[in-house]
């Protein structure tokens, strides 16, 4: 049970100034981005369902963690846990640098620092929610998450607990079972969901220099909180290949069950032809009955990508 609820924060993409005490907000979409005006999409001969497709028909976003393997690169790792009155009670600040020669994985630690109750007697995270990123993010590298080349939610009715996150992180959009009382608030382009939500276009810039479409799917005010769990998610397509280069996620439930509101930032950039994740930013609180309440941030940076 604990690995399914597992699911429902992460479903899921937060930047911030990490200090002592930190405010919590909702971030902004991709702070990278200038947006120079809406987009009347009719003139660009494109239409909601043409982003609808890319975004589910969409490869290149999962697999950019799988590109990873194949360079050498530097990644820095920041986590924060807070108590109920949101002040910081654990840090842990990873600068790693990852080398990948010859098709075997090392890595050499520039600076390693934890501080407060981050971890159990045992070694293990304290957090559930540590834990998980840890092993879809952190360790993305290292791990099963990059074996194979078989896209999260194609192992049918099987299909693990991890790759069911990964499903709702990756492909987001489709239905995904298992996952008790949201696993068809998910489907969020579904006939039966659409009602719920505006879509709206925009153009900008990405990095000062590439130019972009952000596609932005929010739900509309007058929508019920127990009807949806995405509140907003925002993509981002360059312009030139319609690749994704970026992914915004708000979600938001409660029932008697579970309280989660989680928003979490994903971007990418082009090294060498080849999409590789550049930063990821998450934010969330999440609460069931009899369980501590969790409450984290993560800023994690990867930089300095070289072909190994």
């Amino acid at each position: 049970m604990k690995k399914l609820l597992l699911l429902l924060f992460f479903c899921t993409i937060v930047s911030a100034s990490f200090a002592q005490q930190i405010k919590r907000f909702n971030p902004d979409t991709i702070r990278t981005i200038v947006i120079d005006s809406l987009v009347d999409i009719k003139s660009h001969k494109l239409n909601a369902q043409d982003f609808i497709d890319a975004v589910l028909a969409d490869t290149s976003f999962y697999k950019a963690f799988q590109n990873m393997k194949r360079y050498g690169f530097t990644a820095e790792n920041r986590i924060f846990t807070y108590d109920k009155k949101n002040k910081v009670d654990g840090k842990i600040y990873r600068k790693i640098i990852h080398s990948n020669a010859a098709g075997k994985h090392r890595m050499e630690y520039v600076a390693k620092t934890d501080s407060g109750n981050m971890f159990k007697k045992n070694g293990k995270y304290q957090l559930y929610t540590v834990e998980m990123f840890d092993y879809i993010f952190m360790n993305a590298y290292n791990s099963d998450f990059t074996k194979g080349d078989a896209l999260p939610g194609s192992g049918g009715k099987n299909e693990s607990y991890k790759d069911k996150l990964k499903t709702l992180i990756f492909t987001p959009g489709r239905r995904v079972k298992g996952i008790p009382f949201i696993s068809s608030k998910t489907e969020i382009f579904a006939g039966d969901m659409r009602g719920y939500y505006y879509y709206e276009f925009a153009r900008g810039k990405y990095l000062d220099t590439i130019p972009v479409y952000r596609f932005r799917v929010r739900c509309k005010p007058s929508t019920s909180d127990g009807d949806t769990m995405i509140k907003e998610m925002t993509t981002i397509f360059d312009e030139r290949t319609f690749q994704i280069l970026g992914r915004y996620i708000d979600m938001k439930f409660s029932n008697m069950f579970v309280d989660f509101n989680v928003q979490m930032n994903i971007e990418l950039n082009n090294f060498g032809g080849e999409l590789l994740p550049t930063k990821i930013t998450y934010q969330g609180n999440w609460n069931i009955p009899f369980h501590k309440e969790e409450r984290a941030s993560f800023l994690i940076v990867h930089k300095d990508y070289k072909k190994e």
